[in-house]
């Protein structure tokens, strides 16, 4: 079967479009002829995890399709049920933390960047049936990190401020749209205008210049809840803008991981730090209802072929999308 393949010299050198023997379906599984994934940052991420001495790997995490074949012991599922992958592998029930063993499909094994892919039944949910087949496939790995972080751990609340930095990419519009539909005011910022237009197309309170000086640009307004996945380019600003009691998610570091803030201002202000990665299967389930019940469609971004994916890993790579960027399969 054709696949973007990873293998060999790390980063984009080392990937590849081609052809790759599909693995054999075992028990408990089901094969599924991919109509579509989805492109993250996390796919960067693996391009310079897998090592050379590695085998061959098909990189990608999202993606929907048709059940084309049922393993034994596999029952709830039908050949020809159009489905959405949930990426993550082993952890079920809701928790503090993943469990030992969890991972994620697409690294170490094989993702979604391929004409099928062979997954745990548990994993095929039923595709919401109001979302075109890019629209499905970009949603999973973002939707749930965004669920996790601004539900599970933030506990969003309706009326809550909150305030999103870095607004554009996959995540970071997922959390716009739910705490939209929790009933908060969200608040976003960016050194795009484009990336901030969207956000007060889409529904946000205000967007401003990330350069700006944050504490001039809200005001008075303080916020309730923080989302950040910037990293130490913008943390401490994040705690600036916080309330007294107020929360700060993180679950990610794009501009570094280590930070250095003052600890009298953070136990004064009586702040909570909470980390966040993406989620469990119930919590899962849970996003998908969100999303059901309020009809939330993921903001595309651009929609490649397999075969250009240089292009649409330089377009993630450089930050120009607006929402996911999607590959179309069959």
């Amino acid at each position: 079967m054709k696949a973007i393949i990873h293998k060999g010299e790390a980063g984009m050198s080392g990937v590849s479009y081609g052809e790759i023997t599909a693995k054999e379906l075992g028990s408990g599984e089901v094969r599924i002829t991919l109509k579509s994934a989805g492109l993250n940052h996390r796919d960067l991420f693996v391009l310079h995890r897998h090592k050379s001495t590695e085998p061959a790997l098909i990189i990608g995490s999202d993606g929907a399709g048709i059940v084309a074949e049922i393993g034994e012991g596999v029952s709830g599922l039908q050949v020809g049920d159009e489905v959405i992958i949930n990426p993550g592998l082993g952890w079920k029930d809701n928790s503090d933390a993943p469990p030992n063993g969890f991972e994620i499909v697409g690294f170490p094994y094989n993702g979604t960047f391929s004409e099928s892919i062979v997954i745990p039944a548990e994993n095929a949910a039923a595709k919401p049936s109001f979302l075109s087949w890019e629209e499905a496939g970009v949603l999973s790995l973002a939707g749930l990190t965004a669920y996790r972080a601004l539900f599970t751990r933030g506990k969003v609340q309706s009326g809550m401020k909150v305030f999103i930095p870095g607004i554009g990419g996959g995540v970071a519009t997922f959390l716009l749209q739910f705490a939209l539909a929790a009933g908060a005011e969200v608040y976003v910022s960016s050194r795009s205008v484009e990336k901030n237009a969207k956000a007060m197309e889409l529904g946000a309170t205000g967007a401003f210049d990330s350069n700006e000086d944050w504490k001039e640009a809200l005001g008075d307004t303080k916020m309730d809840l923080v989302i950040e996945s910037v990293g130490a380019a913008t943390f401490n600003q994040s705690m600036e803008v916080l309330r007294p009691g107020g929360t700060l998610v993180i679950f990610g570091s794009s501009t570094g991981d280590e930070v250095k803030f003052n600890l009298r201002n953070f136990f004064y202000g009586q702040h909570n730090l909470l980390g966040s990665t993406m989620g469990s299967a119930e919590e899962y389930k849970e996003m998908l209802s969100l999303v059901e019940k309020h009809q939330i469609k993921p903001v595309m971004d651009q929609t490649y072929a397999l075969e250009q994916y240089e292009e649409a890993f330089a377009r993630l790579e450089k930050a120009e999308q607006v929402g996911k960027i999607a590959f179309r399969i069959s």
